[in-house]
């Protein structure tokens, strides 16, 4: 089974994710520099837009995978910066006129990664803006995305094959989603699929 997959194969995969989900805006930011050594003002106002986005893209999905995906650390005590670095990844995601909104009520911090984590698969289903929320209800983790548009339909085929148990494709793209898995199953937790009016996740 893929739920199987050894955890030096997981890391592979993170890793191969976060190189991803930074390279493009880290190729705008040497494209950038690269205009600026040229000398040539005409583009000035350009550069410096590309460098602010860019920047600010770089600096809110790398504070989030530090999290998320490193060794414990205080951080994750703090519910407030949990949800605050959450929402800053959430906000480097798509269209910025589609964006992706977060309800979070989540109090205990036994939960912060396995939300943050839950969070980032959700939202790599949505395809064009929508709501996620992630709440606690009688010591288990709920999390739950809505969107106007149809959610991936390969994305949550292999996202409830991944929570069931059955085979999918082994790829990068899901590496959030296999890592949610084996430490929740670490920790003596379940994780299950459900898809009743939103597409979600429950963890307990």
């Amino acid at each position: 089974m893929n739920n199987n997959i050894n955890d030096t194969l997981i890391a592979e995969l993170i890793c191969t994710r976060i190189s991803h989900d930074l390279i493009g805006n880290v190729g705008a930011v040497a494209n950038a520099v690269e205009l600026l050594e040229e000398g040539d003002m005409d583009f000035l106002d350009d550069i410096k837009s590309i460098l602010k986005v860019s920047s600010s893209v770089l600096s809110a999905r790398q504070k989030f995978f530090r999290m998320a995906f490193g060794l414990e650390n205080a951080n994750l005590e703090n519910m407030p910066l949990v949800r605050k670095t959450t929402e800053e990844y959430l906000a480097t995601l798509g269209n910025r006129n589609f964006p992706i909104e977060l309800q979070m009520a989540v109090q205990n911090p036994k939960f912060s990664r396995p939300a943050m984590v839950g969070i980032m698969v959700l939202a790599d289903t949505i395809i064009k803006g929508g709501w996620i929320k992630a709440e606690e209800r009688n010591g288990k983790l709920y999390i739950g995305s809505h969107s106007d548009a149809e959610p991936s339909k390969e994305k949550t085929a292999a996202l409830k094959n991944i929570c069931e148990g059955k085979d999918c494709e082994v790829s990068a793209q899901f590496a959030p989603a296999f890592y949610l898995k084996k430490i929740l199953n670490f920790a003596g937790y379940d994780l299950a699929f459900i898809e009743d009016g939103v597409l979600g996740l429950v963890m307990g």
